[in-house]
């Protein structure tokens, strides 16, 4: 008796997927205005084998110079609009932003591993308000934002106490103190030193995530309605993988939760949460006081997971890159250490209190976020309506990209853009300071990263710090001087949200002084 295999029956339902679209382009109306010119396509398939898996950036900057501004491409029936201007990405994402903020919905990662309520990939609408109004009232002011200084004081203390004592260890302890932050922040928790289990628990659902995201990996990204066959049909493991990946990401949003939660007094009969013993984070100031209705309670728990997931990866690639930086560009080190010794001295360690006072260790800050991208093509954005834009038709549902790290490496706006050069965020000689990479690097119009002070409040104080305190410079070994290489892990396909970080490199990390010393071993507490 002759049966299909699992392939077979994948390769007849794709068949039969591929026939629905040739339907839909041959009965297709005419369009308004033609697309934006971009790479030829094959029949069928149009652009597949156009769409760089391996540093898309790099590929969509090269269309840039060949096609303009903004570059289309159509891969199985989808639009996608490749911006490489900050002005076409303003034009379109910031004053269009109530047509142009929406997102793709990812069949494998959104529904059925289940992270469609995290920000990132929220649909535009009225929960994606809630979410930003939650961010905006405990997070999204400098004043508001105080109220977290203190715990950015402590944990950037135990860094430079970890860095000195295991230099050799430095990313894993940028990537420790990046999650101690955003978890005391989000719920008040304290990471433990080691082997901690909301730490491990996160990396576990963020590494699926960016598995579960990674562009032909699930057939059902570009067939979706395989996502309706049952779990048990012939090549559906990847229901059951889905399964499985989900409670990863129940008990991620679930767990930390329930731990502030847990540490508040309930009154049983009203379900209002008052204060109890539990520190003061992102969750405790929402729960606080409150009434919550099943929806607010789901709204304010994905808030927070939002802001873990969204920030602790994103910080550990700035900072890491910060002392890939400083290992490279010494004469940099130099002047930023000389005005930090000179506001600040040898006898304290810079504080927030110092930032208006130190303008070139500000303007270094900025370019680490320029220098190397953390998000090189930021997160897609879809169209909701059709719209003709500069004279080219935008399809509704297109996927619009922005590549961030063209926009911040374009030689017209950053004069030798693969240099570190803070300098250009400052006015000097009457020349005007270069654009401001905020206004880049986090994305744009409704879309911008909410966390985003904060983001730039913890860069800046760990750097700062670190410069007060270490010299950094590179590695000799038998006696020849290892120069790192700027190059970032690779990162496959157009719609992963993942960080993209510098590879792992060696640096020599010493402390400056004997006050340094003494300052490094102070208790992390003080």
């Amino acid at each position: 008796m002759l049966t299909l295999t699992n392939v077979a029956w994948l390769n007849l339902l794709c068949l039969a997927g591929v026939g629905v679209y040739l339907l839909l382009r041959v009965f297709s109306k005419k369009n308004p205005a033609p697309y934006p010119p971009g790479p030829a396509g094959l029949p069928l398939v149009g652009n597949v084998l156009d769409m760089p898996q391996i540093k898309p950036w790099l590929i969509f900057t090269e269309w840039g110079k060949k096609y303009g501004d903004i570059s289309h491409v159509e891969v199985l029936g989808q639009h996608i609009m490749v911006v490489n201007s900050v002005k076409t990405a303003m034009d379109m994402l910031e004053k269009k932003s109530i047509v142009y903020s929406d997102r793709p919905v990812l069949p494998m990662t959104g529904e059925l591993v289940g992270w469609k309520h995290a920000l990132p990939l929220l649909s535009y609408g009225d929960r994606f308000r809630q979410y930003r109004k939650n961010f905006h009232r405990i997070i999204g002011s400098r004043a508001a934002l105080g109220a977290y200084n203190p715990i950015e004081d402590i944990e950037t203390r135990r860094f430079l106490k970890r860095v000195f004592e295991t230099p050799d260890q430095l990313q894993e302890h940028v990537r420790h103190t990046a999650g101690a932050i955003i978890l005391r922040i989000s719920y008040g928790y304290e990471v433990k030193e080691n082997d901690d289990p909301f730490v491990n628990l996160a990396g576990r659902a963020l590494d699926q995530f960016s598995r579960s995201t990674n562009p032909g990996a699930f057939m059902v990204d570009f067939m979706p309605f395989l996502a309706k066959v049952p779990g048990w049909f012939p090549g559906a493991g990847f229901k059951r993988l889905a399964r499985e990946w989900h409670e990863i990401v129940e008990e991620m949003v679930s767990a930390p939760y329930q731990f502030v939660k847990d540490q508040m007094v309930t009154d049983i009969r009203s379900f209002a949460i008052a204060a109890g013993i539990a520190p003061k984070s992102f969750v405790s100031d929402l729960l606080e006081g409150h009434t919550l209705t099943a929806e607010e309670n789901d709204i304010a728990r994905w808030s927070a997971v939002s802001i873990y997931g969204g920030g602790s990866d994103t910080s550990v690639s700035a900072i890491y890159s910060l002392f890939l930086a400083m290992t490279l560009f010494p004469d940099v080190q130099k002047k930023a250490q000389a005005e930090i010794d000179a506001v600040v001295g040898p006898d304290r360690l810079p504080s927030f209190a110092d930032f208006n006072s130190l303008p070139y260790t500000e303007a270094l800050a900025k370019e680490v976020l320029r220098w190397n991208v953390v998000a090189p093509i930021g997160f897609p954005h879809r169209v909701t309506e059709d719209d003709i834009h500069n004279g080219y038709y935008i399809p509704k549902d297109s996927v619009i990209i922005a590549n961030i790290w063209s926009m911040l490496n374009d030689p017209e706006t950053y004069a030798n853009p693969s240099e570190f050069n803070p300098e250009r965020f400052l006015a000097n000689n009457g020349k005007k300071p270069e654009p401001e990479p905020r206004t880049i690097c986090f994305g744009f119009g409704r879309r911008i990263c909410p966390g985003l002070l904060l983001a730039e409040a913890s860069v800046w104080l760990s750097a700062v710090r670190s410069l007060a305190v270490f010299d950094i410079s590179k590695v000799v070994e038998d006696g020849v001087e290892i120069t790192p290489k700027v190059d970032q892990l690779s990162q496959a396909g157009t719609i992963r949200h993942t960080p993209s970080h510098p590879k792992p490199f060696k640096c020599s990390i010493k402390a400056r002084s004997a006050k340094a010393i003494v300052l490094i071993e102070q208790d992390a507490n003080y």
